[in-house]
Formats: structure tokens, C-alpha cells, sequence
């Protein structure tokens, strides 16, 4: 390698430390000159780079989540009431998320609309859910009031049924069939018992026949008779043996019948009611009423 020799026979200078360290910084004043159109402004971004993504919507994710939630429960229409609230929200914060997207400082329409969209079917299904509710327990009252009226009308004809005037029927559950007679004077004998003096005695007789396919036992074959004022009466018992009380098996298609006297006040002699059932463990006793065809005092 030769190195050119100066004009003028100048021997060239000797290099510097530093002029031998390639890596050195240059001493002040030798670095690059400065653009002469200056930095850029403060707060824009430098030539040639894309501008900043615009912040996420949390509005618009809260929405779409409250409107999913909100449609969810308002499917199964029992849970209206719990549906509408997160409904309402969805809107709310839907309608809010849009407003921010217009302005441009977050992104997520979509979701934002979604939110809105989902929260009005959730209100819409809440507001059905509480229509079929409310028709569902209206009807369930109605059919609860048919019943009770029903109820009423059976146990009003019922207690009617049960309250025949002489001479009628009443069939019990266990299918006998049960009339009193009109009852008719009865004049015991010289030996009674029940039968105070100056008192009115009468007959009842007690017809029952048995409508059903089996045998039935009468439990209970005593009436009960009550006078015109509703006081009880005295059983008649004589030595002429025409009483007969009603007792044991009724075959089916077979009738008994069965014969009491009892014992009036003269002053409440004119009617008189009978009460009766063949087994009063098992059902109400029934009451036949009506005049008795004696006169008072």
C-alpha cells in the first residue's frame, strides 16, 4: 500500500489517538446538521405510521352479555320476573355504547347493537311471560271459583237430598235405600214405658232395601225423632210387640222394614222429625220431616 505524499513536500500529520478509534463519538460541533424544517409537532404521529386503535367498549360487551342473559331467562316464561331487569340493562348500556362509537372514541358497534337488540326481546319476553301469567292464574281462579260454586251447589242439593218430608228416599253410599212413612197414631197397651200421661203417641216405620250387588249390615237401626219445637222424644216400648227394630244383613234386591212409636208433648205434637242412617260411623245421618196429622191439646 503507498500513501500519496502532499504537495509541496509536506510530510502529512501524524493521526491522533482518537483518530484511530472508529468507534468515538465526534467532538462537539462535527455531528449532523439539523433538518432544516425542525422536529415535528408535539402530539401527531410521525410520517408514515398508522394512527392509534380506538379503545375497547366495555358498554357494548356489558350489553351484549345482559341482553344473552335477559333472552335466556325470559325462554321459559315462569321466569319473566327475572328476566327484565337485565333486559332493561342491556338496553341501557347498549344505547350508551353506540353513543360512544358515533363519537369515535370506542369501537364495538356491532356488539352494542347486538346488546340493544337482545335486551328489547328479553323485555318483549318478559312482558309475555307476565301476560301468560296473569291469564294462567286468572283462569286458575276462575276454574277454583267454578269448583268451590259447584261444591256448593252439590253439597246445597246434597243437604236438600238429605231432607226428604215423609213418605220420600235417600240412598246411601253403601247403596241401601232408606223411606219413612208418614207416621200414623199409636196407642200402646195397659204396660209402656216411655210414654208420659197426657203425651201423643205415633209410629214410625223405616223402609230400607238394599239397590246394591252385595250384602250390607245396618249398624244403626234406632231413629231419632225430635218434636215441633226440635226437642227429643221418649222410645215407646210395650208388651204388644209391633215394634221391630231394624238390625243385621240386607240381601241385595231384599227389603226389612222396621217399626218404633214415640212419645209427643201434646203442645208440639203437630209435626216431628226422624232422623236416621244405617251405620253412623260411615254416613250423616238423614232427616225426614213433615206433619204428623195430630192435633194439640
Amino acid at each position: 500500500m503507498t500513501v500519496s505524499t502532499p504537495p509541496d513536500g509536506e510530510q502529512p500529520a501524524a493521526p491522533t489517538p482518537d483518530d484511530r478509534d472508529p468507534w468515538r463519538p465526534p467532538p462537539p460541533g462535527h455531528g449532523p446538521a439539523p433538518a432544516p424544517w425542525g422536529p415535528p409537532p408535539t402530539g401527531l404521529p410521525p410520517t408514515g405510521l398508522p394512527p392509534a386503535p380506538r379503545p375497547g367498549n366495555g358498554m357494548a360487551v356489558t350489553a351484549l352479555v345482559l341482553g344473552v342473559l335477559g333472552v335466556v331467562l325470559a325462554l321459559p316464561l315462569v321466569l319473566f320476573w327475572m328476566s327484565w331487569l337485565p333486559a332493561l340493562l342491556a338496553v341501557i348500556f347498549g344505547a350508551v355504547g353506540l353513543g360512544l362509537v358515533r363519537k369515535g372514541r370506542a369501537r364495538g358497534k356491532g356488539m352494542a347493537l347486538a346488546g340493544v337488540l337482545l335486551g328489547v326481546a328479553g323485555l318483549l319476553g318478559a312482558i309475555a311471560g307476565g301476560f301468560f301469567l296473569a291469564t294462567v292464574v286468572h283462569k286458575a281462579n276462575d276454574d277454583a271459583r267454578a269448583r268451590i260454586e259447584k261444591a256448593k251447589e252439590s253439597a246445597e242439593a246434597e243437604r236438600k237430598a238429605r231432607h226428604p218430608s215423609f213418605g220420600g228416599s235417600y240412598t246411601f253410599g253403601d247403596g241401601l235405600k232408606v223411606t219413612v212413612a208418614e207416621p200414623q197414631p199409636f196407642v200402646p197397651d195397659g204396660y209402656v214405658l216411655g210414654h208420659a200421661k197426657g203425651n201423643k203417641a205415633v209410629q214410625v216405620t223405616i223402609k230400607v232395601v238394599n239397590t246394591g250387588t252385595e250384602r250390607v249390615e245396618i249398624e244403626t237401626g234406632l231413629p231419632s225423632v225430635n218434636d215441633a219445637d226440635g226437642a227429643s222424644t221418649e222410645l215407646v216400648i210395650d208388651g204388644s210387640g209391633r215394634q221391630k227394630v231394624l238390625k243385621g244383613y240386607v240381601l241385595p234386591g231384599r227389603e226389612v222394614v222396621g217399626k218404633y212409636a214415640f212419645s209427643l208433648p201434646p203442645d208440639a205434637a203437630d209435626r216431628m222429625e226422624v232422623e236416621f242412617t244405617p251405620d253412623a260411623k260411615r254416613w250423616e245421618r238423614t232427616y225426614w220431616s213433615g206433619p204428623t196429622g195430630l192435633t194439640g191439646k
